[in-house]
């Protein structure tokens, strides 16, 4: 992003830039070094509500988990307008876009990965007491599945 601020270049067409050629323009709430303050502080904010929710007991503890996803997301948020500049304005198309197809190409790694592991964990063959000999674990892991294996399926 360059550093040239618009303020009455109402004769240049911003419908569609590309990336990295956008304007910050001087009415924007992440402009300029208040805006960056202002990100700086919500996000210490944010990190800092992260870990009064993790570490003390005044969430109710089963939804600290919720808690935290909801302070990572709003944290994310914080860093797309404030230090990203990131807005809905005509002139950020591509980095919406662009955003988008990132966030659906990571939602496909990951929960393909979970789809794929789920899978193996269901479909793969009983290990014999002969191929857990073979491999390097430590004692008591090896005591553990060793005693998994006694057991009977149920």
């Amino acid at each position: 992003m360059t550093d040239e601020t618009v303020s009455s270049d109402a004769s240049r067409d911003t419908r569609d830039t590309a990336p990295g050629e956008e304007t910050i323009a001087r009415n924007e709430p992440a402009a300029g070094l208040p805006g960056y303050l202002l990100g700086y502080g919500l996000a210490a904010l944010l990190t800092v509500g992260s870990f009064i929710a993790a570490r003390t007991e005044l969430i109710y503890q089963p939804a600290v988990i919720s808690a935290l996803v909801v302070l990572a997301l709003a944290q994310i948020g914080v860093h797309l307008v404030f230090f990203l500049h990131l807005t809905s304005g005509p002139d950020n198309t591509n980095n919406i876009l662009a955003l988008a197809f990132g966030v659906l190409i990571v939602a496909l790694i990951v929960l393909g990965s979970i789809w794929i592991m789920g899978h193996l964990d269901q479909n793969m063959a009983p290990m014999k007491s002969q191929q857990l000999a073979l491999l390097p674990l430590c004692s008591a892991v090896r005591l553990r599945l060793a005693s998994a294996m006694a057991r009977p399926a149920g």
